[in-house]
Order: structure tokens, then C-alpha cells, then sequence
């Protein structure tokens, strides 16, 4: 689809929180001029959105992609509402906002399945209106993987100030990491988040890697599977380093700006540090897929909802991000 700007999906996100008026406001950002933005939703909670923002918005309104013709400007909106006018409560898990959110990211997976659009950036979902809503999947991101026909490894990336993690195990008991811990699966998301990082446009990301022991000493996984991974992480040419112990690697990594990324055993090794220095900044990417999805890492905040009182620097970093994932892909 050759063409001088990439297209971008943008979603509300769940319309009980501050997705839509986080929206509301990237809309305005001379950044998102620099692609052809595709909002999709309904259009009920995009002038709900823009109330509480206190802005305007100059879109195309549509109800199908096909209707789209980029000749006539770079922002459409594509209404999903199909006759429903509904008001949702703010700050209310419901299965209603699920069932709203589903459609909206069912429809942008198609359009990436057909290959007329390159990224996807959403505002936050909540988890509880999405299984409301009907959604089987223990995340959103396998939900994604599996709409996107993903045969190979994907995990979530989390980002703040352009650093970047992964992790080898995610969501399972803490008695359960140690059998994962093994080369062949610390390695996949050390290639995964290398690979990543070279389409946000770090030309030789420096990955460390964290023990999963204290101080890397007191176990035999440092030994026998993290550090025969990085190794051959080496011979992959990939700039790898570690095994980094969990309670400085961030200070090491992140603070003295010593690696570009981390990748970690577990959940709370990385998201622990992550979380202390930049909890209000952070990016979620998610990795493996076909084409860039992101979002804010934030969640709904349900208890600021309604109050044009959140924050929109996330927001605009993962949309950022995708953009220039995407404009990268493109060039491959």
C-alpha cells in the first residue's frame, strides 16, 4: 500500500475511564499529523471524551474503511455506534464497556489482517469489562496474537523513557519460574526485544539480562541457563550483558544509563523497578506481533475518570512509539 504516511488505528479505549478524553487530547498533538489517524469507536463516547477534554474534533466521520479517501485530509473517524447511543457510567466495570472495546479492537485486528493499516495504539482496557464483555483470553495480547494468526513467540514489552523490558515468565505462581528458567526460553525474548528496539530506531541495543538468584550467587540457573543464553545472544551479534543481580540491575541498567533494555526471569523482578521509576510514564508495546500495538501502561484510573485531571505523556509516547515502529517496518 505504497503511500508518504503510515495509518494508524487509534482506539478509545474503555469509555468508564480516561481513555477516551486521554484521546480526545492526542488528538491535538501536531505529532499525530504525521500519519493518517483511523479513531475507531462510537461516537457517543468520542463526545463524551471530548467534554471532559474541553476539545474539538476536526474528523471525517465514516462508517467503513473503504469510505476513507486520504486525498481529503489525515483524520477519520469510524463509527462502530450502528444506531446505539449508549452513555456509559464512569468509573463502572460493565459488560457493556467490554462489549464496546471488543468490537473496536476486533475491527482494527481485521483491517491489520487485510493489510490496511500499520500500528495500533489504544487507550487503556480494563480487564474485568473485557471478560464482562465476553473475552476468553487470559490478556489482551493473546487475544491479539491469536486475531493476528501469531505462530511465533511474542511477550509484552514495557517501556519508560525509552528503556525497555521483557520478561522470560510472566503471570504464573513464583514456585513455578525456576523450571522455566532454561536458555532455549530466556533467549526468544532477548532476539524479540533486540529486534524491537531496532525498529524504534536503537541501531545496537544494549540488552542486559538479570540473575534470578540473589546477587546471582545462591543457585545453579546463573550458570547452567542464563548466562549460556547470553552467550549465545553473542553470537547472534546482539550486544547482551549479564546475569545483572535483580536489586541493582535498574540502578546499573535504567539510572546509570548503562543498557537500553533489560530482560528479566519474572514479573516483579522487573516490574518492581519499573514501576519505582517511572510509574506515571509507562509504555506498553506489544511484541511479537505483526504490526506495532501499543498503549499507556497505566490502566483506566478509574478514580480520576471524568476529571481532565490524567496525564497525557504516556499516552503520547506509546502513540510515539508506534509511529515510528511502524515508519520503520515500512522501510524494511
Amino acid at each position: 500500500m505504497p503511500q508518504n504516511k503510515i495509518n494508524i488505528a487509534l482506539l478509545l479505549g474503555d469509555p468508564s475511564g480516561i481513555g477516551p478524553e486521554l484521546v480526545s487530547k492526542l488528538l491535538k498533538e501536531e505529532i499525530t499529523n504525521k500519519a493518517n489517524i483511523i479513531l475507531i469507536g462510537e461516537k457517543k463516547i468520542l463526545e463524551n471524551g471530548n467534554k471532559i477534554s474541553g476539545n474539538s474534533n476536526n474528523l471525517k466521520l465514516v462508517d467503513s474503511f473503504d469510505k476513507i479517501n486520504f486525498k481529503e485530509g489525515n483524520k477519520f473517524f469510524l463509527d462502530i455506534s450502528k444506531g446505539k447511543n449508549h452513555d456509559y457510567k464512569i468509573s463502572e466495570c460493565s459488560k457493556e464497556s467490554g462489549k464496546s472495546v471488543l468490537s473496536a479492537l476486533n475491527l482494527a485486528l481485521e483491517l491489520a489482517n487485510e493489510k490496511k493499516i500499520h500500528a495500533i495504539n489504544f487507550g487503556p482496557f480494563n480487564k474485568t469489562s473485557l471478560k464482562l464483555g465476553g473475552n476468553k483470553y487470559s490478556d489482551e495480547l493473546h487475544l491479539m496474537a491469536e486475531k493476528l494468526n501469531v505462530k511465533n513467540y511474542f511477550c509484552e514489552f514495557n517501556v519508560i523513557d525509552n528503556f525497555w523490558t521483557a520478561r522470560v515468565t510472566s503471570h504464573i505462581p513464583i514456585k513455578e519460574v525456576p523450571d522455566q528458567i532454561k536458555k532455549e526460553k530466556i533467549i526468544k525474548p532477548i532476539k524479540l526485544i533486540n529486534d524491537a528496539m531496532k525498529l524504534n530506531g536503537i541501531k545496537n541495543p544494549r540488552v542486559a539480562v538479570q540473575a534470578l538468584n540473589p546477587h546471582g550467587e545462591f543457585g545453579s540457573e546463573e550458570k547452567e541457563e542464563i548466562i549460556p543464553a547470553i552467550e549465545e545472544a553473542k553470537k547472534l551479534g546482539i550486544n547482551a550483558d549479564g546475569p545483572l543481580p535483580c536489586d541493582t540491575s535498574f540502578i546499573t541498567a535504567y539510572k546509570n544509563k548503562n543498557h537500553d533494555c533489560i530482560v528479566g526471569m519474572y514479573h516483579d523482578a522487573l516490574q518492581s523497578g519499573l514501576k519505582a521509576f517511572g510509574f506515571d510514564r509507562g509504555v506498553t508495546v506489544q511484541g511479537g506481533l505483526p504490526l506495532p500495538i501499543t498503549t499507556p501502561a497505566h490502566g483506566t484510573a478509574f478514580d480520576i475518570a471524568g476529571k481532565n485531571k490524567a496525564n497525557l505523556e504516556p499516552t503520547l509516547q506509546s502513540f510515539k512509539i508506534a509511529l515510528t515502529m511502524a515508519e520503520n517496518k515500512n522501510k524494511l
